[in-house]
Protein backbone atom coordinates (compact mmCIF):
# COMPACT_ATOMS: atom_id res chain seq x y z
CA UNK A 1 0.00 0.00 0.00
CA UNK A 2 1.51 3.56 -0.51
CA UNK A 3 0.06 6.76 1.12
CA UNK A 4 0.79 10.35 0.28
CA UNK A 5 0.01 11.65 3.24
CA UNK A 6 0.32 15.94 2.56
CA UNK A 7 -2.08 16.85 -0.09
CA UNK A 8 -3.77 20.04 -1.21
CA UNK A 9 -6.74 21.14 -2.83
CA UNK A 10 -8.38 24.64 -4.84
CA UNK A 11 -10.39 24.54 -1.02
CA UNK A 12 -7.24 26.03 0.36
CA UNK A 13 -3.97 27.23 -1.44
CA UNK A 14 -3.98 24.25 -3.85
CA UNK A 15 -4.97 24.82 -7.56
CA UNK A 16 -6.58 21.21 -8.40
CA UNK A 17 -10.17 20.09 -7.13
CA UNK A 18 -10.51 17.27 -4.86
CA UNK A 19 -11.99 14.90 -7.80
CA UNK A 20 -8.67 16.18 -9.80
CA UNK A 21 -6.47 14.96 -6.81
CA UNK A 22 -7.93 11.12 -6.15
CA UNK A 23 -7.64 10.58 -10.00
CA UNK A 24 -4.38 11.30 -10.28
CA UNK A 25 -3.85 9.39 -7.33
CA UNK A 26 -5.78 6.37 -8.92
CA UNK A 27 -3.68 7.47 -12.46
CA UNK A 28 -0.39 6.85 -10.03
CA UNK A 29 -1.14 3.69 -7.95
CA UNK A 30 -1.29 5.73 -4.56
CA UNK A 31 -3.96 3.49 -2.64
CA UNK A 32 -3.99 6.30 -0.06
CA UNK A 33 -3.95 9.89 -0.11
CA UNK A 34 -4.49 12.61 2.58
CA UNK A 35 -5.98 15.59 1.72
CA UNK A 36 -4.42 18.26 4.40
CA UNK A 37 -5.59 21.75 3.21
CA UNK A 38 -5.49 24.73 5.91
CA UNK A 39 -7.75 25.94 7.64
CA UNK A 40 -10.40 23.82 6.01
CA UNK A 41 -11.98 20.15 5.60
CA UNK A 42 -14.40 21.06 2.68
CA UNK A 43 -11.79 19.61 0.50
CA UNK A 44 -10.96 16.83 2.49
CA UNK A 45 -14.80 15.42 2.58
CA UNK A 46 -15.76 16.41 -0.76
CA UNK A 47 -12.38 14.01 -1.84
CA UNK A 48 -13.96 11.36 0.58
CA UNK A 49 -17.12 11.08 -1.26
CA UNK A 50 -15.85 10.85 -4.91
CA UNK A 51 -13.32 8.32 -3.60
CA UNK A 52 -15.79 6.40 -1.84
CA UNK A 53 -16.76 3.65 -4.38
CA UNK A 54 -13.27 3.31 -5.45
CA UNK A 55 -9.98 1.83 -5.49
CA UNK A 56 -8.66 4.18 -2.98
CA UNK A 57 -8.61 5.31 0.48
CA UNK A 58 -9.43 8.71 1.30
CA UNK A 59 -8.34 10.28 4.57
CA UNK A 60 -9.39 13.80 6.19
CA UNK A 61 -6.89 15.94 7.88
CA UNK A 62 -6.22 19.65 8.05
CA UNK A 63 -2.85 21.33 8.40
CA UNK A 64 -2.74 23.42 11.05
CA UNK A 65 -0.30 26.57 11.96
CA UNK A 66 0.56 26.50 15.63
CA UNK A 67 2.35 28.89 17.49
CA UNK A 68 5.46 27.63 16.62
CA UNK A 69 5.20 25.99 13.37
CA UNK A 70 3.26 23.55 10.91
CA UNK A 71 1.40 20.23 12.11
CA UNK A 72 -0.99 17.83 10.32
CA UNK A 73 -3.84 16.67 11.81
CA UNK A 74 -4.47 13.33 9.94
CA UNK A 75 -7.85 11.31 9.92
CA UNK A 76 -9.52 14.89 11.48
CA UNK A 77 -13.31 15.57 10.33
CA UNK A 78 -13.58 18.96 12.09
CA UNK A 79 -11.44 22.17 11.78
CA UNK A 80 -9.21 22.79 14.37
CA UNK A 81 -7.86 26.37 14.70
CA UNK A 82 -4.48 27.88 13.99
CA UNK A 83 -2.74 29.86 16.58
CA UNK A 84 -2.86 27.38 19.72
CA UNK A 85 0.03 25.84 20.96
CA UNK A 86 1.71 23.10 20.01
CA UNK A 87 0.44 20.96 23.14
CA UNK A 88 -3.26 22.48 22.47
CA UNK A 89 -3.32 21.66 18.66
CA UNK A 90 -2.08 17.91 19.50
CA UNK A 91 -4.64 17.32 22.18
CA UNK A 92 -7.25 18.47 19.31
CA UNK A 93 -6.18 16.05 16.78
CA UNK A 94 -6.08 13.28 19.61
CA UNK A 95 -9.34 13.65 20.57
CA UNK A 96 -10.68 13.60 17.18
CA UNK A 97 -8.99 10.11 16.96
CA UNK A 98 -6.40 11.30 14.63
CA UNK A 99 -2.54 11.22 14.68
CA UNK A 100 -0.47 14.38 15.20
CA UNK A 101 2.69 14.77 12.18
CA UNK A 102 4.96 17.81 12.37
CA UNK A 103 5.02 18.89 8.81
CA UNK A 104 8.38 19.42 7.09
CA UNK A 105 10.00 20.51 10.65
CA UNK A 106 13.29 21.83 9.03
CA UNK A 107 12.48 23.67 6.16
CA UNK A 108 13.35 27.15 5.05
CA UNK A 109 13.40 29.32 7.93
CA UNK A 110 9.49 30.98 7.47
CA UNK A 111 8.07 27.18 7.54
CA UNK A 112 10.48 25.57 9.81
CA UNK A 113 9.42 23.85 12.91
CA UNK A 114 10.81 26.28 16.44
CA UNK A 115 9.65 24.12 18.83
CA UNK A 116 12.22 22.11 21.03
CA UNK A 117 13.17 18.66 21.77
CA UNK A 118 9.88 18.35 24.17
CA UNK A 119 7.36 19.74 21.02
CA UNK A 120 8.81 17.22 18.77
CA UNK A 121 8.74 14.43 21.23
CA UNK A 122 4.87 15.02 22.34
CA UNK A 123 3.38 14.40 18.30
CA UNK A 124 2.50 11.47 16.77
CA UNK A 125 5.13 11.39 14.06
CA UNK A 126 7.25 14.04 12.07
CA UNK A 127 7.66 13.92 8.37
CA UNK A 128 11.11 13.18 7.10
CA UNK A 129 10.46 13.40 3.60
CA UNK A 130 8.09 15.90 1.75
CA UNK A 131 8.56 16.36 -2.32
CA UNK A 132 8.60 19.92 -2.21
CA UNK A 133 11.74 20.40 -0.24
CA UNK A 134 15.62 19.92 -1.03
CA UNK A 135 17.29 16.93 0.17
CA UNK A 136 19.49 18.46 3.03
CA UNK A 137 15.99 19.26 4.59
CA UNK A 138 14.55 15.98 4.29
CA UNK A 139 17.89 14.38 5.44
CA UNK A 140 17.94 16.54 8.88
CA UNK A 141 14.23 15.42 9.62
CA UNK A 142 15.04 11.87 8.66
CA UNK A 143 18.20 12.25 11.31
CA UNK A 144 16.46 13.70 13.78
CA UNK A 145 13.89 11.12 13.93
CA UNK A 146 16.57 8.29 13.67
CA UNK A 147 18.24 10.03 17.01
CA UNK A 148 15.00 9.81 18.97
CA UNK A 149 13.53 6.44 17.34
CA UNK A 150 10.39 8.64 16.34
CA UNK A 151 7.49 7.37 13.99
CA UNK A 152 7.68 9.28 10.65
CA UNK A 153 5.64 9.93 7.61
CA UNK A 154 5.88 11.39 4.13
CA UNK A 155 3.97 13.13 1.65
CA UNK A 156 4.10 14.85 -1.59
CA UNK A 157 3.43 18.47 -0.29
CA UNK A 158 1.63 18.86 -3.74
CA UNK A 159 -0.70 21.53 -4.74
CA UNK A 160 -1.61 20.46 -7.99
CA UNK A 161 -2.56 16.92 -9.05
CA UNK A 162 0.52 16.25 -11.27
CA UNK A 163 2.54 16.26 -8.06
CA UNK A 164 0.32 13.69 -5.79
CA UNK A 165 2.51 10.62 -5.49
CA UNK A 166 6.00 12.23 -5.41
CA UNK A 167 6.34 11.12 -1.30
CA UNK A 168 4.44 8.89 -0.20
CA UNK A 169 5.05 5.98 2.69
CA UNK A 170 4.85 2.05 1.49
CA UNK A 171 2.77 -0.03 3.84
CA UNK A 172 3.87 -3.61 3.28
CA UNK A 173 0.15 -5.66 4.91
CA UNK A 174 -2.55 -4.85 3.32
CA UNK A 175 -4.02 -2.15 5.35
CA UNK A 176 -8.24 -1.92 4.99
CA UNK A 177 -8.63 0.89 7.56
CA UNK A 178 -7.65 4.28 8.56
CA UNK A 179 -7.15 2.79 12.33
CA UNK A 180 -4.70 -0.22 10.90
CA UNK A 181 -2.95 2.54 8.81
CA UNK A 182 -2.30 4.79 11.82
CA UNK A 183 -1.29 2.12 14.14
CA UNK A 184 1.23 0.43 11.49
CA UNK A 185 2.59 4.77 11.04
CA UNK A 186 2.67 4.39 14.54
CA UNK A 187 4.31 1.57 15.41
CA UNK A 188 6.71 2.41 12.38
CA UNK A 189 6.23 -0.44 10.19
CA UNK A 190 6.40 1.53 7.08
CA UNK A 191 8.83 2.86 4.34
CA UNK A 192 9.07 6.10 2.71
CA UNK A 193 9.75 6.66 -1.27
CA UNK A 194 9.31 9.19 -3.58
CA UNK A 195 11.09 11.96 -5.69
CA UNK A 196 11.77 15.58 -4.69
CA UNK A 197 10.36 17.74 -7.06
CA UNK A 198 12.78 19.74 -9.50
CA UNK A 199 14.06 23.27 -9.56
CA UNK A 200 11.51 23.69 -12.11
CA UNK A 201 8.89 22.09 -10.42
CA UNK A 202 8.59 23.88 -7.10
CA UNK A 203 7.69 26.97 -8.13
CA UNK A 204 4.92 25.31 -10.15
CA UNK A 205 3.17 23.44 -6.78
CA UNK A 206 2.94 27.50 -5.19
CA UNK A 207 5.91 28.72 -4.06
CA UNK A 208 6.53 32.71 -3.87
CA UNK A 209 8.71 34.72 -6.07
CA UNK A 210 10.74 35.49 -3.18
CA UNK A 211 11.44 31.60 -2.29
CA UNK A 212 11.64 30.97 -5.59
CA UNK A 213 14.84 33.63 -5.78
CA UNK A 214 16.36 32.22 -3.07
CA UNK A 215 16.10 28.69 -4.21
CA UNK A 216 17.75 29.85 -7.83
CA UNK A 217 20.48 31.26 -5.69
CA UNK A 218 21.22 28.24 -3.38
CA UNK A 219 21.80 25.83 -6.83
CA UNK A 220 23.63 28.17 -8.61
CA UNK A 221 26.41 27.91 -5.37
CA UNK A 222 26.06 24.48 -4.94
CA UNK A 223 26.40 23.45 -8.48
Amino acid sequence: MKADLHIHTNFSDGVSSPQEVVRAAIEKNIDCICITDHREIKGAIEAMRFGFDKNILVLPGIEIATKLGDILGINIKEIIPDGLSVKETIEEIRKQGGIAVIAHPFSWPLHRFRGGKEDFLAADAIEIFNASLLNIFNKKAFNFSQEYNLPFTAGSDAHRAEFVGRAYIEVPQNILTEKELLTTICEKKIKVKGKNLNIREIPRNGLNKRTVFFLRGFYSHTK
